[in-house]
Protein backbone atom coordinates (compact mmCIF):
# COMPACT_ATOMS: atom_id res chain seq x y z
CA UNK A 1 0.00 0.00 0.00
CA UNK A 2 1.59 3.42 -0.95
CA UNK A 3 1.18 6.79 1.00
CA UNK A 4 -2.04 7.46 -0.59
CA UNK A 5 -3.63 4.22 0.74
CA UNK A 6 -4.06 2.58 -2.72
CA UNK A 7 -3.01 -1.11 -2.60
CA UNK A 8 -0.78 -2.72 -5.37
CA UNK A 9 -1.20 -6.29 -6.18
CA UNK A 10 0.37 -7.11 -8.98
CA UNK A 11 3.46 -5.45 -11.29
CA UNK A 12 5.01 -6.62 -14.57
CA UNK A 13 7.38 -4.77 -16.10
CA UNK A 14 8.00 -3.19 -20.10
CA UNK A 15 11.43 -1.69 -20.48
CA UNK A 16 11.97 1.04 -17.98
CA UNK A 17 8.54 1.40 -16.67
CA UNK A 18 6.37 -0.98 -14.09
CA UNK A 19 2.81 -1.14 -15.08
CA UNK A 20 0.59 -2.17 -12.13
CA UNK A 21 -1.82 -4.75 -13.42
CA UNK A 22 -4.72 -3.66 -10.30
CA UNK A 23 -6.15 -0.15 -11.67
CA UNK A 24 -7.50 2.46 -9.04
CA UNK A 25 -7.34 5.80 -11.12
CA UNK A 26 -4.04 6.54 -9.51
CA UNK A 27 -0.62 6.89 -10.47
CA UNK A 28 2.42 8.95 -9.47
CA UNK A 29 4.54 11.77 -10.88
CA UNK A 30 7.71 9.45 -12.08
CA UNK A 31 5.99 6.20 -11.28
CA UNK A 32 3.91 2.89 -11.76
CA UNK A 33 1.61 3.05 -14.96
CA UNK A 34 -1.60 1.36 -14.23
CA UNK A 35 -3.61 -0.84 -16.67
CA UNK A 36 -7.04 -1.68 -17.35
CA UNK A 37 -8.11 -4.48 -18.89
CA UNK A 38 -11.82 -4.20 -20.77
CA UNK A 39 -13.44 -6.96 -22.98
CA UNK A 40 -12.31 -4.71 -26.04
CA UNK A 41 -9.80 -2.30 -24.85
CA UNK A 42 -6.94 -2.01 -22.45
CA UNK A 43 -6.38 1.34 -21.07
CA UNK A 44 -3.04 2.28 -19.63
CA UNK A 45 -2.48 5.50 -17.39
CA UNK A 46 0.89 6.77 -16.98
CA UNK A 47 1.86 10.36 -15.33
CA UNK A 48 4.72 12.00 -17.04
CA UNK A 49 6.31 15.41 -16.45
CA UNK A 50 6.71 18.41 -13.84
CA UNK A 51 3.01 18.96 -13.69
CA UNK A 52 1.93 15.00 -12.99
CA UNK A 53 0.09 15.13 -16.79
CA UNK A 54 -1.66 12.19 -17.52
CA UNK A 55 -0.90 10.07 -20.72
CA UNK A 56 -3.44 7.31 -22.02
CA UNK A 57 -2.23 4.29 -24.26
CA UNK A 58 -5.35 2.83 -25.40
CA UNK A 59 -4.84 -0.59 -27.28
CA UNK A 60 -7.53 -2.68 -29.24
CA UNK A 61 -6.96 -5.95 -27.68
CA UNK A 62 -8.35 -8.04 -30.99
CA UNK A 63 -5.84 -5.78 -33.44
CA UNK A 64 -3.08 -4.82 -31.04
CA UNK A 65 -3.22 -1.23 -32.80
CA UNK A 66 -2.96 1.39 -30.12
CA UNK A 67 -3.74 4.96 -29.94
CA UNK A 68 -1.59 7.56 -26.94
CA UNK A 69 -3.89 10.43 -25.98
CA UNK A 70 -1.57 13.75 -24.72
CA UNK A 71 2.12 12.91 -25.27
CA UNK A 72 2.60 15.43 -22.42
CA UNK A 73 5.86 14.80 -22.06
CA UNK A 74 8.92 12.17 -21.53
CA UNK A 75 8.78 10.68 -24.64
CA UNK A 76 11.32 8.02 -24.04
CA UNK A 77 9.07 6.70 -21.14
CA UNK A 78 5.97 7.23 -23.59
CA UNK A 79 8.09 4.84 -25.96
CA UNK A 80 9.26 2.61 -23.19
CA UNK A 81 5.38 2.52 -22.38
CA UNK A 82 4.63 0.94 -25.56
CA UNK A 83 7.26 -1.64 -25.23
CA UNK A 84 9.76 -3.50 -27.82
CA UNK A 85 9.70 -6.48 -29.69
CA UNK A 86 7.02 -8.66 -31.92
CA UNK A 87 4.31 -8.55 -29.26
CA UNK A 88 4.28 -4.69 -28.72
CA UNK A 89 1.08 -2.53 -29.38
CA UNK A 90 1.17 -0.70 -33.27
CA UNK A 91 1.21 2.88 -31.88
CA UNK A 92 -0.43 4.48 -35.15
CA UNK A 93 -2.55 7.74 -33.79
CA UNK A 94 -1.76 10.51 -31.27
CA UNK A 95 -4.58 12.58 -30.37
CA UNK A 96 -3.94 16.06 -28.08
CA UNK A 97 -6.75 16.69 -25.83
CA UNK A 98 -6.05 20.55 -26.27
CA UNK A 99 -2.93 23.16 -27.17
CA UNK A 100 -1.50 23.87 -23.67
CA UNK A 101 1.94 23.10 -24.04
CA UNK A 102 2.33 20.88 -20.89
CA UNK A 103 0.17 18.32 -22.81
CA UNK A 104 2.58 18.33 -25.99
CA UNK A 105 6.15 18.40 -24.80
CA UNK A 106 6.69 15.03 -25.76
CA UNK A 107 4.55 15.19 -29.25
CA UNK A 108 7.19 15.57 -31.77
CA UNK A 109 9.64 12.86 -30.30
CA UNK A 110 6.89 10.45 -30.47
CA UNK A 111 4.85 11.12 -33.16
CA UNK A 112 8.67 10.58 -34.75
CA UNK A 113 9.22 7.15 -32.92
CA UNK A 114 5.86 5.85 -34.11
CA UNK A 115 5.49 7.65 -37.38
CA UNK A 116 2.12 8.19 -36.14
CA UNK A 117 -0.77 10.06 -37.32
CA UNK A 118 -1.78 13.45 -35.21
CA UNK A 119 -5.12 14.30 -34.27
CA UNK A 120 -6.64 17.37 -32.58
CA UNK A 121 -9.27 20.19 -32.80
CA UNK A 122 -9.25 22.59 -35.46
CA UNK A 123 -9.12 25.77 -33.46
CA UNK A 124 -6.29 24.30 -31.32
CA UNK A 125 -4.17 22.69 -33.95
CA UNK A 126 -2.08 25.87 -35.20
CA UNK A 127 -0.84 25.94 -31.54
CA UNK A 128 0.53 22.73 -31.57
CA UNK A 129 4.23 22.08 -32.34
CA UNK A 130 3.41 19.60 -35.62
CA UNK A 131 1.19 19.64 -38.02
CA UNK A 132 -2.23 17.76 -37.58
CA UNK A 133 -2.91 14.91 -40.21
CA UNK A 134 -6.68 14.75 -39.06
CA UNK A 135 -8.96 17.61 -37.18
CA UNK A 136 -12.04 16.29 -35.39
CA UNK A 137 -14.92 18.22 -34.33
CA UNK A 138 -18.06 17.46 -31.89
CA UNK A 139 -20.21 14.28 -33.51
CA UNK A 140 -17.02 12.48 -35.00
CA UNK A 141 -15.14 9.65 -34.19
CA UNK A 142 -11.43 8.54 -33.70
CA UNK A 143 -10.96 4.56 -35.09
CA UNK A 144 -8.09 2.38 -34.21
CA UNK A 145 -8.24 -1.29 -34.66
CA UNK A 146 -11.46 -2.12 -33.98
CA UNK A 147 -12.20 0.64 -31.15
CA UNK A 148 -14.37 3.82 -31.61
CA UNK A 149 -13.91 6.74 -29.72
CA UNK A 150 -16.60 9.61 -29.35
CA UNK A 151 -15.80 13.16 -29.85
CA UNK A 152 -16.76 15.73 -27.00
CA UNK A 153 -16.20 18.80 -28.03
CA UNK A 154 -15.99 21.40 -24.80
CA UNK A 155 -15.48 25.06 -25.10
CA UNK A 156 -14.17 27.56 -22.39
CA UNK A 157 -10.18 25.76 -21.39
CA UNK A 158 -9.48 26.40 -24.84
CA UNK A 159 -11.75 26.84 -27.56
CA UNK A 160 -10.26 23.44 -29.38
CA UNK A 161 -10.62 21.30 -26.17
CA UNK A 162 -12.17 17.86 -27.07
CA UNK A 163 -12.70 15.18 -24.52
CA UNK A 164 -13.03 11.25 -26.19
CA UNK A 165 -15.60 8.73 -25.39
CA UNK A 166 -15.46 5.18 -25.04
CA UNK A 167 -19.00 2.69 -24.54
CA UNK A 168 -18.09 -0.24 -23.03
CA UNK A 169 -21.16 -2.48 -22.35
CA UNK A 170 -20.35 -2.10 -18.87
CA UNK A 171 -20.22 1.66 -18.94
CA UNK A 172 -18.81 4.37 -20.75
CA UNK A 173 -15.11 5.92 -20.04
CA UNK A 174 -14.64 9.41 -21.26
CA UNK A 175 -10.89 11.38 -21.24
CA UNK A 176 -11.07 14.87 -20.64
CA UNK A 177 -8.26 16.42 -20.95
CA UNK A 178 -8.21 19.45 -18.45
CA UNK A 179 -11.73 20.35 -18.99
CA UNK A 180 -12.96 18.14 -16.11
CA UNK A 181 -11.91 16.95 -12.77
CA UNK A 182 -12.69 15.37 -10.13
CA UNK A 183 -13.74 18.13 -7.74
CA UNK A 184 -14.73 20.67 -10.85
CA UNK A 185 -13.98 21.68 -14.51
CA UNK A 186 -10.59 22.79 -15.20
CA UNK A 187 -9.51 26.53 -14.54
CA UNK A 188 -10.95 29.37 -17.99
CA UNK A 189 -10.31 32.96 -18.46
CA UNK A 190 -12.61 34.86 -17.28
CA UNK A 191 -16.93 34.53 -16.86
CA UNK A 192 -17.63 34.17 -20.60
CA UNK A 193 -15.12 31.04 -21.06
CA UNK A 194 -16.32 29.36 -17.65
CA UNK A 195 -20.32 29.66 -18.62
CA UNK A 196 -19.55 27.95 -22.19
CA UNK A 197 -17.17 25.28 -20.31
CA UNK A 198 -20.00 24.84 -17.66
CA UNK A 199 -22.71 24.59 -20.48
CA UNK A 200 -21.06 22.36 -22.67
CA UNK A 201 -20.15 19.74 -19.53
CA UNK A 202 -23.49 20.36 -18.38
CA UNK A 203 -25.27 19.17 -22.30
CA UNK A 204 -22.75 17.18 -23.68
CA UNK A 205 -21.07 15.44 -20.97
CA UNK A 206 -23.43 15.23 -17.34
CA UNK A 207 -26.53 15.08 -20.41
CA UNK A 208 -25.49 12.36 -22.07
CA UNK A 209 -23.62 9.90 -20.27
CA UNK A 210 -24.60 7.83 -17.31
CA UNK A 211 -23.18 8.63 -13.44
CA UNK A 212 -21.41 5.20 -13.81
CA UNK A 213 -19.24 7.02 -16.51
CA UNK A 214 -15.52 6.88 -15.56
CA UNK A 215 -13.54 9.76 -15.99
CA UNK A 216 -9.68 9.77 -16.79
CA UNK A 217 -8.56 13.51 -16.67
CA UNK A 218 -5.32 15.74 -18.12
CA UNK A 219 -3.81 15.35 -14.67
CA UNK A 220 -4.36 13.31 -11.22
CA UNK A 221 -6.79 10.75 -9.73
CA UNK A 222 -9.37 9.87 -11.94
CA UNK A 223 -13.26 10.03 -11.00
CA UNK A 224 -17.11 8.82 -12.04
CA UNK A 225 -19.24 11.28 -13.39
CA UNK A 226 -21.87 9.99 -10.41
CA UNK A 227 -19.01 11.86 -7.98
CA UNK A 228 -19.15 14.73 -9.37
CA UNK A 229 -22.85 15.56 -10.86
CA UNK A 230 -24.19 16.88 -7.34
CA UNK A 231 -21.40 19.73 -7.16
CA UNK A 232 -22.82 21.01 -10.38
CA UNK A 233 -24.36 24.08 -9.04
CA UNK A 234 -21.73 24.58 -6.16
CA UNK A 235 -19.07 24.69 -9.10
CA UNK A 236 -21.71 27.51 -10.71
CA UNK A 237 -21.87 29.54 -7.46
CA UNK A 238 -17.82 29.43 -7.27
CA UNK A 239 -17.38 30.59 -10.91
CA UNK A 240 -13.85 30.57 -13.01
Amino acid sequence: MNGTGHRYAIVTTLHYVDVLDSYTGHTDPGGAAARRDLDALSITKVSVGPMDNNAYLLVCRATNEALLIDAANEAERLADLVGSGDSRPELRHLVTTHQHWDHWQALGAVAGMFQTRQIAHPLDAPELPIPMDELVEQGDTVRFGEIELEVIHLRGHTPGSIALVYRDDERPHIFTGDSLFPGGPGKTDGAANFEQLMGDLEERVFGELLDVTWVYPGHGDDTTLGKERASIPEWKARGF
